[in-house]
């Protein structure tokens, strides 16, 4: 019984890093469909979010069943603990992959971002799929070094969210409101997508150590709700 137990535990960080990867193609996809105008890429991207909702419940269940009949203490508990809050923030990861996937297909077969503002989500996208990389790392090394190193690493995606609203707001902005809603909206779901990668990391410095890091790493609320097709 024991056995089965460490078992159960050591598949639930393993199916936290498979998740942080699914996350992180997610993302991949969700950009490439938003700038390439590609739509059938974007209807698969859509499509993953069955497989995202059954890896979480598949997730939750365990650590519910574990609850119940192991009865964990000290560094079990906060395994199992963790699990519970490390996948909530990873489904809202692809969750937010594919709301940008949703843009790219609203739009279809006009391109969502003028030519003048690609730059910025280029280097977003690029951001992203970084810090969902090192999020599956960190899960599946549980490495406290880089853990710690995310937060700083995300600093860069806050950047790209600020340069976007300065062009938003600049007087010479040319390309209308449809444009600027789809843009600030987009620009938020990249942003939290970073957000979430911090809070997982921090969750792991939490399970390996005890040590609740500076920063609050609960994720409030939801980015803005999305225009219908």
């Amino acid at each position: 019984m024991r056995q089965a137990y460490h078992v159960q535990l050591a598949d639930l960080g393993d199916h936290g890093s498979r998740m942080a990867r699914l996350a992180g193609d997610t993302m991949r996809d969700a950009s490439r469909a938003l700038l390439e105008a590609d739509l059938a890429l974007a209807e698969r991207v859509i499509n993953r979010d069955v497989v995202l909702d059954d890896m979480r419940a598949t997730t939750e269940d365990v650590a519910l069943e574990l609850l119940a009949l192991q009865s964990p203490v000290a560094s079990d508990l906060r395994s199992v603990v963790s699990a519970l809050w490390i996948v909530a923030d990873l489904q809202r990861m692809g969750t937010l992959a594919i709301h940008v996937a949703k843009a790219a297909r609203r739009r279809h077969p006009a391109a969502v971002l003028p030519d003048g503002i690609r730059p910025v989500f280029e280097r977003m996208g690029g951001v992203a799929a970084h810090l969902a990389d090192r999020t599956e790392v960190i899960l599946r090394t549980r490495d406290i070094e880089l853990a710690r190193q995310l937060d700083g690493e995300d600093s860069l995606m806050d950047d790209l969210h600020s340069e976007l609203f300065t062009a938003l707001m600049a007087p010479d902005w040319a390309y209308g409101v449809q444009a600027a809603v789809d843009i600030s909206l987009l620009g938020r779901f990249y942003e939290r997508f970073g957000d979430h990668a911090v809070a997982v990391s921090r969750r792991v410095i939490f399970l390996v150590t005890g040590e609740n890091v500076g920063g609050d790493t609960t994720v409030y609320g939801a980015p803005p709700p999305e225009p219908e097709r």
